[in-house]
């Protein structure tokens, strides 16, 4: 495994870090580039579980952070913003040749799939802990995207999650052409679950990372 931190350029004046981890074995069969949730960054524990497991199954993985958190700040830049960081990301890290998945968790993968309906070409997208709509107010709903996007899409979300019910996500993902939908049982919008399930946080984590890279094999 080889990691290098990478830093991209998104305009003159802005620019993000990025943190590139590659498999041993060249070349990487698959890139998946993630980005975190609204008040996470490069150090999002999710997705340093996540780019430890895929690069020992030869998928490469980039994850980077925002304008805003490279910037020290809490609010989050302006959508037009983040969906140019997103395609300037794929545009800098894309490998020729090589199949390409983008998502994350929450937010980060919120704007994926905003990119991805707007024509970025994108092979498949992973959307953890989609947030359809903010807790409590369901009819603020972020789908009107969702019919545009081609690629096959996997949604990963808990039944506890505020952000959507497991109906609410249902519906949403029946609007994707090709959409797959993982319910995680007892998890919430972070992937915690209740003591009394048996189960914890990383147990959740393994569980996403099977079932995404049986997937990602179909």
């Amino acid at each position: 495994m080889n990691e290098e931190t990478i830093q991209i350029s998104v305009r003159p004046d802005v620019s993000v870090t990025a943190i590139r981890t590659m498999p041993d074995a060249q070349p990487a069969q698959s890139l998946f580039i993630y980005a975190p949730g609204a008040g996470s960054n490069n150090n999002d524990p999710f997705g340093s579980y996540l780019s430890q497991r895929m690069v020992h199954e030869g998928i490469a993985l980039v994850r980077f952070q925002f304008p805003y958190m490279e910037a020290g700040k809490r609010r989050p830049d302006s959508p037009a913003l983040l969906e140019e960081t997103w395609n300037q990301v794929i545009e800098t890290v894309r490998i020729p040749n090589t199949k390409l998945i983008a998502g994350g968790r929450s937010m980060g993968g919120r704007i994926a799939s905003h990119v991805a309906a707007q024509g970025t070409t994108v092979d498949a997208l992973a959307l953890f802990a989609y947030p359809l709509h903010p807790p409590g107010n369901p009819t603020k709903s972020r789908d009107k995207h969702l019919p545009g996007i081609k690629a096959p899409t996997l949604f990963c979300s808990g039944t506890r999650d505020a952000f959507a019910t497991p109906e609410e996500l249902a519906t949403a993902a029946a609007t994707v052409p090709s959409a797959t939908v993982l319910p995680l049982e007892g998890a919430d919008h972070g992937f915690s679950v209740l003591k009394s399930s048996g189960r914890t946080r990383e147990d959740v984590w393994s569980e996403i990372t099977e079932f995404l890279l049986s997937w990602l094999e179909t």
